[in-house]
């Protein structure tokens, strides 16, 4: 499984199309990667406004939208319903997109769709045929128009979903996807972080992680050049990209058997980060395979 957080999409589609290009050319920042691995694509687009309404109090309703009728997309679109199965007590459904849509929406699926139109993808959102969220991909769109329950309840469908499809067998019990639960308090967390002023980036998780320049998020990209890297001069790379590279970097790192391991000096494995270091000068090396990429 590789999980990939984009930024500049509302922009040509920035971070997926540059991706794509650090593939193309093998670079340091997605070392383990070539085009051959991209079996299957799934999103997670605009969720924010996924309570149904009229359909029962607390009905989270989202849509999923598919590319391609082939074998690959018939799996995710089983395994969704099959972690749907195992969420009818959280009132969470999934639908799949109308047919008669001229394709999938506005996503960054398009773009690994336009490098290979083989590849097998689907984009789940809170809406069938047109956008709810009017102010989606705008900076407008921030905590108030955004519903936790929604993000939690499509957290919850996708992760299910994902153990589905990563598991070696198809016949992955309820019992099982009962134990794949999501934080609701750290959802919250990061939405009172990235999407308000107040407490915004001054949040305590946040500055667990890194030295915040200001308090609401910036909603620009930055755009440099130079050469790619799995650790970048920061100087480049404003405060929320460089949180959630930390964060990620934090929470999917395999635990050592010396965590306490300074990076003053650098880090030695081939698959060891350095995080944390703008807190206190000194950082945690951290075993984990996350990595920038620069727009």
């Amino acid at each position: 499984l590789v999980f990939v957080v984009f930024t500049g999409e509302a922009w040509g589609y920035l971070g997926s199309r540059r991706f794509l290009v650090e593939l193309d050319e093998h670079s340091d920042a997605v070392h383990g990667l070539n085009h051959s691995l991209i079996e299957k694509v799934l999103e997670i687009g605009s969720v924010g406004k996924g309570l149904s309404q009229g359909q029962g109090q607390g009905a989270k309703n989202f849509f999923a939208h598919a590319e391609g009728d082939s074998s690959a997309t018939d799996q995710i679109m089983v395994a969704l319903k099959h972690a749907q199965e195992s969420l009818l007590s959280e009132d969470i459904r999934i639908t799949s997109a109308s047919a008669s849509n001229p394709g999938i929406p506005p996503s960054s699926l398009m773009t690994f769709l336009n490098k290979n139109p083989g590849i097998s993808g689907v984009v789940l959102e809170d809406f069938d045929s047109s956008f709810v969220n009017k102010f989606y991909h705008s900076y407008l769109d921030d905590l108030s128009n955004v519903n936790s329950s929604a993000v939690v309840a499509a957290a919850s469908l996708v992760a299910r979903t994902l153990y589905i499809l990563a598991s070696e067998t198809n016949d992955v019990q309820n019992s099982t996807l009962a134990a794949i639960n999501v934080n609701v308090t750290l959802v919250e967390q990061l939405m009172d972080c990235l999407l308000d002023c107040d407490p915004g980036l001054s949040c305590e998780l946040v500055k667990k992680y890194i030295s915040p320049a200001s308090t609401c998020a910036s909603n620009y990209v930055g755009v440099i050049l130079d050469e790619p890297s799995s650790t970048p001069y920061l100087g480049y790379i404003n405060d929320v990209p460089r949180f959630i590279w930390n964060f990620l970097a934090d929470i999917t790192s395999i635990p050592k058997e010396n965590n306490s391991s300074s990076c003053q000096k650098g880090c030695n494995g081939r698959d060891e980060v350095c995080i944390k270091a703008e807190t206190d000068g000194k950082g945690v090396c951290a075993l984990s395979t996350t990595r920038y990429f620069l727009v």
